[in-house]
């Protein structure tokens, strides 16, 4: 696979999931995740967040802007690693600002509470099994008949 198939590939399967959990390292170095509903995925794998900046996490960002954001559906995963800033932009806010955001952040995109997480993206592993969940089952019956190892596109792309 090409690395532009490789980064077009991980691009489609985090725009087919709309919640990531967003990973980040607090003031200790612990590990926290929460579920984030995606913006936007850029060509490039770089991902757009919205969020309130008293968040916990959103200070934590400044001192270990590392993040890794999962995605999971029912026949595929992404992990994206990468690093995420804060992003003061009226106009994106606005363009990025939809009724699903409407319904978990409070005063729209004029509240000043409110504010972009851009992740810019430097590598992603994904995995996707083929076919639909007919041909996933099939596969596993038959991945338990023969002892066959079930096969499924995995690939680590540099972004």
């Amino acid at each position: 696979m090409s690395d532009e198939q490789g980064v077009s590939k991980v691009v489609d399967l985090m725009r087919s999931t709309r919640i990531a959990m967003l990973t980040t390292s607090d003031d200790q170095g612990r590990l926290t995740s929460r579920p984030m509903a995606t913006q936007d995925v850029e060509y490039d794998g770089d991902v757009w967040f919205i969020t309130e900046r008293s968040a916990n996490f959103v200070s934590h960002l400044s001192t270990s802007p590392l993040v890794n954001v999962a995605y999971a559906s029912g026949s595929s995963w992404v992990s994206l690693a990468g690093t995420a800033h804060l992003v003061e932009d009226d106009a994106k806010l606005a363009d990025l600002w939809n009724t699903f955001t409407d319904a978990w952040m409070e005063g729209g995109p004029e509240n000043p509470e409110n504010v972009l997480i851009r992740v810019d993206a430097d590598t992603a592993e994904y995995w996707d099994s083929p076919g639909s969940k007919v041909t996933q089952v099939a596969n596993l019956v038959k991945m338990r008949v023969t002892g066959d190892r079930y096969e499924a596109d995995n690939e680590v792309v540099d972004l």
